[in-house]
């Protein structure tokens, strides 16, 4: 049988350890930092899951190459990231790619918005989507300045997206041969 003092003890690490799981809410926590440096920061960092000693409720990984829930750096990987090159649910930065992608250069997601935009909705100086809005847009349906869509194919558009290489996506269309009468 058991003494008092070491059903106490148990007790203890028990109550220890419901409370640490109620704290990262049963979610596997990871997180590492390369030795390797550039600027001060990893080259790699990985940061997923909560971390009650530090009071964070998501991992937010900061390095050249990051991975995380919230991950911030020159490649960023994660829920919501943020990066020169962004990849992710919410991905902000120059390329990006992503459910919701807000691309300085290029965005391609759900909904994306950039200089070119490709997505569903697509918001940007050229867009191509199912709904696309810009000054060169294609698409289902499309609104801007040059237009391909299926109620319009504006000349301008057309020598606009065969010239950046999308004329396959958003050309002037299959030429209908003549019937011999």
């Amino acid at each position: 049988m058991q003494g008092r003092e070491d059903l106490e003890r148990r007790i203890r690490d028990l109550e220890a350890e419901v409370a640490r799981l109620r704290a990262g809410g049963g979610y596997r926590t990871v997180r590492h930092r390369s030795a390797a440096e550039f600027g001060g920061l990893p080259l790699l960092a990985i940061a997923t899951g909560p971390d009650p000693a530090k009071g964070e409720r998501r991992g937010h990984a900061r390095g050249i190459v990051a991975i995380g829930d919230v991950a911030t750096g020159v490649l960023a990987i994660g829920g919501v990231a943020r990066g020169l090159v962004a990849l992710g649910g919410v991905a902000v930065g120059v390329v990006t790619f992503g459910g919701t992608s807000l691309g300085a250069l290029v965005a391609v997601g759900g909904l994306a918005i950039g200089t070119v935009a490709v997505g569903g909705g697509a918001v940007g100086w050229t867009a191509l989507g199912g709904g696309a809005v810009g000054t060169y847009a294609c698409g289902g349906g499309a609104f801007g300045e040059h237009v391909v869509s299926a109620t319009r194919r504006d000349p301008e558009a057309i020598r606009h997206f065969e010239e950046n290489g999308l004329g396959a996506v958003c050309g002037p269309g299959p030429v209908r041969a003549r019937r011999a009468s």
